[in-house]
């Protein structure tokens, strides 16, 4: 599989709004996964590392060229706080599909207060707040998986 092949499944993750993509063949095994914050690649190669490790280099390329740019845009803005995933998981903002989210934009929070909920292995994990503030913005949606430490929440 070449950078091209590499560059043409990423694109139609993104315009089929797909979270993950596997597939294994003789000599190596790709898996390609989307987050909400950021987009991650991952190559995981079995057999003849001489055949890949040229592709294994370009593919990191794409992916972190888009993933700095809003960053750098964030960062001069303002010092905020974030309330960042505690653990690898789905975020859900609302205990049910039917009940309201646990919080909003323009909410005052405390330490206790729950602000969502994450998924693992069929357990429902709450996130506190664990500061007090204003949630300023959302930077998750529900169903999405997030990771370890990236940011679920805004804070002022």
């Amino acid at each position: 599989m070449n950078v091209e092949e590499i560059k043409t499944i990423v694109e139609l993750m993104s315009a089929n709004d797909l979270t993950e993509f596997k597939i294994e063949a003789e000599g190596y095994n790709l898996c390609l996964k989307r987050g909400c914050a950021k987009q991650q690649i991952t190559q995981v190669v079995a057999g003849a590392p001489v055949a890949s490790a040229p592709a294994a280099a370009p593919v990191a390329a794409p992916a972190a060229a888009p993933a700095s740019a809003p960053a750098a845009d964030s960062a001069p803005k303002a010092p905020a706080k974030t309330i960042d995933s505690p653990l690898v998981g789905t975020f859900y903002r609302a205990p049910s599909p039917d009940s309201p989210p646990f919080v909003k934009v323009g909410d005052r929070v405390s330490p206790d207060t729950v602000v969502c909920i994450v998924e693992a292995m069929k357990v429902m994990n709450e996130v506190k707040a664990e500061t007090s503030g204003v949630i300023k913005d959302i930077l998750c949606t529900d169903g999405t998986a997030v990771e370890y430490g990236l940011p679920l929440f805004v804070i002022e």
